[in-house]
């Protein structure tokens, strides 16, 4: 049946192939949702976003008592999915005034926001704040003395974690690698910023430190980083319950869990990441004498990456004899800026023909004027014409949030599937769209 049984790990879970030989996705013919909303176009598989959230609430809430998972908005956010976290009863962790402002439209409760980012303005933290956001996640020494100034102005003692970097290395790319000294991002353990940053927020009325948090990078294809960084994490909490009385409540090592996006690179299982944090938790708190805080997660890629299909639909071919054949299809690196940005890698089928044998080798482009617009290369299709539709798997994780109007094109539209059903859940932009900001 063409390439779909090596992808059906990697395709969403109600992914299937109808008696006209169409990929379906949530029990909707992928080739006629094309036709009615327009490509590119993304489709979400809702039983895959809602089986995600499922499994990190049973894989780590079986290992561990006290547990929140929150999902990390930058990956994927708009109002639909909101409503779904609500639904399954997942925190948020916003890294803007945005998408705090997203969250908010729908009455997602502030008390279950995390607020994260190296630089948060202050309109930002006066936004969080005024809002009753759960937790502000604290980023650097400024940024604690914004939070302290802000909370007395609103009369309020607001809870907050730190953000350490504890020099762990996640080996992944460069660009995404968040923990180690050499970063923006967090407070740094070796310098003794970290320190000085836990003794002026204990001493700090207006702000209440309830724990710890790190992130080490993303995507992490393996569980060791989490154990080291966990086992480094509690030793330094354990130091500053001793040394500055810290209340440590919570402790998160962030998120970054991979998913597999090609055939050959398998990622670990949910179950696996949840096992080696937990009983690395655990070990280190026994060993240390701590209370286990409360545990909090924040999958953002693996909740909604495995969700998301793109489609486009193949215009011109280039064949380059003995060298390339180019197959260019109506989207790119607008609406997906991964493989240009990270070199990531995804799989690709022809969704209106998804029974044809796979007969030769093609790279699929985009159609914006930029050599590096590639979204897939060299991969296995059946013979390509002129309309064909193009489905890119696991498209659900940051394509979206990072697509742009680049060569003033049309950010694509977005559907929701499930049970034969698709609703539109973001409308393609139009060419108004494009101009009813700018003033002449």
């Amino acid at each position: 049946m063409g390439r779909f049984d090596e992808l059906t790990g990697i395709l969403p879970d109600t992914a299937d192939v109808s008696d006209a030989g169409h990929l379906t996705i949530g029990g909707c013919d992928t080739v006629s949702l094309a036709a009615e909303h327009g490509t590119p176009l993304y489709v979400f598989d809702e039983v895959t976003l809602r089986g995600q959230c499922s499994l990190f609430r049973e894989e780590f809430g079986t290992r561990y008592d006290d547990l929140r998972v929150i999902h990390a908005a930058k990956a994927l956010l708009n109002r639909a999915l909101v409503r779904l976290l609500m639904e399954e009863g997942l925190g948020l962790d916003v890294v803007s005034g945005g998408e705090l402002s997203i969250a908010k439209s729908v009455g997602f409760p502030t008390e279950n926001v995390y607020f994260h980012g190296n630089n948060k303005q202050v309109d930002e933290l006066e936004l969080a704040i005024s809002s009753g956001v759960g937790r502000i996640v604290v980023d650097n020494t400024y940024e604690l003395g914004l939070v302290d100034k802000l909370a007395r102005t609103h009369g309020v003692r607001q809870d907050i974690l730190l953000r350490l970097s504890p020099g762990i290395d996640p080996h992944t790319h460069q660009h995404t690698t968040t923990g180690i000294v050499d970063s923006k991002f967090g407070l740094a353990m070796v310098t003794g910023e970290a320190e000085e940053a836990v003794r002026r927020a204990v001493e700090t009325p207006s702000v209440r430190l309830v724990g710890l948090h790190a992130h080490l990078g993303s995507p992490i294809f393996s569980t060791e980083p989490y154990e080291q960084a966990v086992a480094v994490m509690l030793r330094f909490a354990a130091d500053m319950v001793a040394k500055h009385g810290l209340d440590f409540r919570e402790f998160s090592p962030g998120g970054g869990f991979a998913v597999q996006y090609t055939v050959d690179q398998p990622a670990p299982q949910i179950a696996e990441y949840a096992a080696a944090i937990t009983e690395a938790i655990a070990s280190s708190c026994r060993e240390l004498g701590l209370d286990r805080p409360r545990l909090i997660v924040e999958p953002g890629r693996a909740i909604v990456g495995r969700a998301g299909v793109a489609l486009y639909t193949v215009g011109a071919t280039k064949d380059v004899p003995g060298v390339r054949k180019y197959v260019s299809v109506d989207g790119g690196m607008g609406d997906n800026i991964r493989p240009a940005l990270y070199d990531a890698r995804y799989e690709a089928i022809v969704a209106n023909r998804m029974n044809a044998d796979a007969t030769e080798k093609v790279t699929i482009a985009g159609k914006f004027c930029e050599s590096g617009d590639i979204l897939v290369r060299d991969v296995q299709l059946p013979s390509i014409a002129p309309g064909d539709i193009i489905a890119i798997s696991v498209s659900g994780a940051y394509c979206l949030p990072m697509a742009s109007n680049y060569n003033a094109s049309l950010r694509p539209a977005v559907v929701f599937v499930r049970g034969g059903e698709a609703r539109l859940v973001r409308r393609r932009d139009s060419y108004e769209d494009l101009i009813r900001n700018d003033l002449v």
